[in-house]
Order: C-alpha cells, then structure tokens, then sequence
C-alpha cells in the first residue's frame, strides 16, 4: 500500500480499475469477494455463452442497505421530522443522479464489464448503469464486509447532505459541471436557448435547446432553468462519452 492509495504497479493493467476501486470501498489487499460480479452489467453476460453472472440482484440487496442507512441516519439527524418529511428528504437525496455521481466518484466507470454495444454508446457515463452498479457494489460489500463497511460507504458520501437535509449535489450542479468539462474539453462554453413554452399557466413546460460547438441536446422541465438543468445533463453524458472515445484513441 503506497500513501493515499493502493500500490497498483503489481496488479494486471486490466485489473487495476477494480482493484482501485475494491481499496476504495475497503476490501483487504488482493480481495474481490462478489465486487467483480457487482461491476458486471447485463450486457456483459448476455454476449457470453456461458452462464455469467451479473449485478442484477446485487443492486437490489444494494438499494435496501442503502435505503436502511441513508433512513436511520435522517432519523438521527432530523428528530423533529415527520414520516412524510423523513421521505421526502430520502427522496431528495438519494436519487440516480447522486448515485452516479458518487459511482463516478469511487471509479466505477473505468471497472464496468459492459458488453459492446453498450460500451460503444457510452455505458461507462450513463446515469442509470453507474447508479445500478453503486447499488450492486454496496450489496457486495454489505455480503462481503458486512452491514458496518457498507454504512461506512454511503456515510462517507452522503453524511454531509443528510445532516443539512438537502441534496448531495443533484440536478442543480449539472450546468457547472458542463460549463466546466466544457471549458477543458472544448475550449468554448455552453449557450441556452428557449424552444417552446407550452401549457396554461398552472401547468407550463418549457423546451430548452443547448449548443455546445457540433453539440445539441434538448431538455424539458416545468421551468426554463429545471429544463436547461435537464438539457446540460443530456450534453454531459455525451461529452463524457466523447472524452472515453478520445482516450481510447490514445495509444
């Protein structure tokens, strides 16, 4: 173990993602327990002939940890709280947008088995395929470590939104996060157009169009700025997808 982190000269380059990963979720020098299994998604398994397992059920033991966790720990922190509000907060902040940012945060993305097709449309970026794999990574350590590891995991992450009873992170931050990837990537910044307003006014939505150079994605939402969140979230994935491209290039 080298400070800060794991000695990953020794490890097959094909294998260090994972080993960094399984440090990161505190499994012992050389230990994978059910984490290989955990970072394999359907489509893995589906191109292989013979049976392979994937992170299916993992996931779902991994959203009643994360469920069990994230609801004693609003409880502990909010005491003058009611049921309804206990959820809404849950709600609030426990979402695929969070999950996959903490998943992006512990490098699941470089550790995923994806089979082709779902590589090549960027499956190591999408929302929903990190989300499921921190759920199925969280499963793996709560049947490998136990349930005090896997509280350990998602307190570190999540320790500071739920004592202030507000999201991680979520929608709001996806404008910055564009303007900035944009800025390292591209050199250029994002611009934000109104497409369409429609619906009376007690229920209005509205159509925004991002540009980002040859970049266009759309967005809706029940206001101009939930809708450019919407659209910046669309052209996030797609610029992540084009930075993954770009580094496989790289010899």
């Amino acid at each position: 173990m080298t400070e800060g982190g794991p000695d990953l000269s020794r490890v097959d380059p094909e294998d260090r993602p994972l080993a960094a990963l399984a440090a990161r979720l505190g499994y012992p020098p050389g230990e994978r327990g059910q984490l290989q299994v955990a970072v394999t998604h359907k489509s893995y398994a589906n191109e292989r002939r013979r049976d392979v397992p994937y992170n299916e059920r993992l996931e779902f033991l991994g959203d009643a940890v994360l469920g069990a966790v994230v609801a004693e720990a609003l409880m502990r922190a909010h005491p003058g709280r009611d049921e309804g509000q206990l959820s809404r907060l849950r709600a609030s902040i426990v979402n695929a947008v969070s999950l996959a940012e903490v998943a992006a945060d512990i490098g699941i993305g470089p550790a995923l088995r994806l089979g082709r097709g779902e590589e090549r449309s960027g499956g190591r970026s999408k929302h929903n395929v990190l989300a499921d794999a921190f759920e199925a990574c969280l499963g793996a350590v709560y049947l490998d470590l136990g349930y005090g590891a896997a509280r350990r995991v998602v307190l570190t992450h999540y320790a500071a939104a739920i004592c202030k009873g507000e999201s991680r992170r979520g929608h709001r931050d996806h404008k910055t996060r564009l303007q900035e990837a944009a800025q390292a990537v591209l050199q250029i910044a994002p611009s934000y157009h109104l497409v369409e307003a429609r619906g009376p006014d007690h229920e209005k939505e509205f159509e925004v169009e991002l540009r980002l150079g040859a970049l266009t994605t759309r967005g809706v939402g029940r206001s101009k700025k939930a809708a450019e969140r919407a659209a910046a979230a669309e052209a996030l994935d797609a610029l992540n997808r084009m930075r993954a491209a770009k580094a496989e290039e790289t010899p």
